[in-house]
């Protein structure tokens, strides 16, 4: 039997017109992409330098460590770290004004060795997960700079505006799971409510099955495909601020799957700014957007902490 193959539903933009292109290839690569993230905040990146075999045994170290038995994984959750590294159980996060707690668990990653931040938390089961994750954070963060000197030109600032802003800055490796539906978790529960996400930027590696859903402005939601070789990219909630709106920060879903058997991997890249940034808009693009600030001044960090209490995984303001 014949299967119609995939094809992707948002813009698709070559990384390699921007590194290795013409001049002319490299404005246009800005143009798509700020163009992308003004319309509707998301993009499909390729040729983005990661290695697909790195990615392979991304998802297959991370299977293991998921597959571990519950009181293993609790063993490396770690209250006082609200969050901030190693493993978070099963329902423990939710979406900003959603009640009901997502389907999924997950393992947070810093960079590895910086004094500014806690130390990552490694499974001592699978000693391979702490090598492939480090490596994919540095492939991410570099993959992550390249596009935000292109955005930084689309908003007329020097190139390194926006890579400096994230020099040193809580960037932060999230391998999800969302394991089979558990039969008596609420119907109003998904995988992931919908929701916004808080940084400047996500690079989201190719998830291992269906399920992402972008809200577009007529209300309808729109699938997006986890093709291989491609890297989902959108514009979070801080850049959105920082623009005055010029870039969207777009409510996004994870729906659950027809088959409630059916698991499912990710791993988003997120990235923040150092917490002292001013996230006031910029004049020039309150300037392209009607002339007012209509997102408030603050810092980065201010931002963070009131957001990681209204998604819950922080009792008190500190989290993001």
């Amino acid at each position: 039997m014949l299967t119609t193959p995939q094809r992707q539903t948002i813009p698709v933009v070559d990384f390699a017109t921007f590194q290795k292109g013409t001049a002319r290839e490299q404005e246009r690569f800005v143009q798509q992409v700020g163009e992308a993230l003004q319309q509707i905040g998301f993009f499909a990146l390729i040729n983005h330098g990661l290695s697909p075999a790195l990615i392979r045994e991304a998802y297959e170290t991370a299977e293991a460590v998921f597959l571990l038995p519950e009181p293993a994984k609790r063993a490396y959750e770690d209250p006082a770290l609200l969050g901030q590294r190693g493993y978070t159980h099963f329902g423990k996060e939710h979406a900003k004004d959603h009640p009901y707690p997502d389907l999924k668990e997950f393992w947070h990653i810093g960079r590895e060795g910086d004094p500014n931040f806690p130390a990552n938390i490694w499974p001592q089961q699978v000693p391979q997960f702490q090598k492939v994750m480090t490596e994919l954070f540095a492939q991410l963060e570099a993959c992550a700079r390249g596009l935000l000197r292109a955005i930084s030109l689309y908003l007329g600032e020097p190139a390194d505006y926006l890579p400096e802003t994230v020099e040193g800055g809580a960037n932060l490796l999230r391998v999800i799971h969302y394991p089979p539906i558990p039969a008596a978790a609420p119907p109003q529960s998904l995988r992931a409510a919908a929701h916004e996400d808080i940084n400047l930027i996500t690079l989201l590696c190719e998830a291992t099955a269906p399920g992402l859903e972008l809200l577009q402005r007529d209300g309808s939601w729109l699938p997006i495909s986890a093709l291989p070789g491609q890297i989902i990219v959108d514009a979070g909630d801080m850049l959105q601020n920082l623009t005055n709106g010029l870039l969207r920060s777009t409510t996004h879903r994870v729906t659950n799957p027809d088959n409630d058997r059916e698991r499912r991997f990710s791993i988003p890249f997120f990235v923040h700014p150092r917490a002292e940034v001013d996230l006031t808009p910029l004049p020039a693009c309150v300037a392209r957007t009607g002339g007012i600030p209509i997102f408030p001044s603050l810092t980065a960090g201010e931002y963070l902490n009131q957001r990681l209490t209204e998604i819950g995984l922080a009792g008190s303001p500190a989290k993001g």
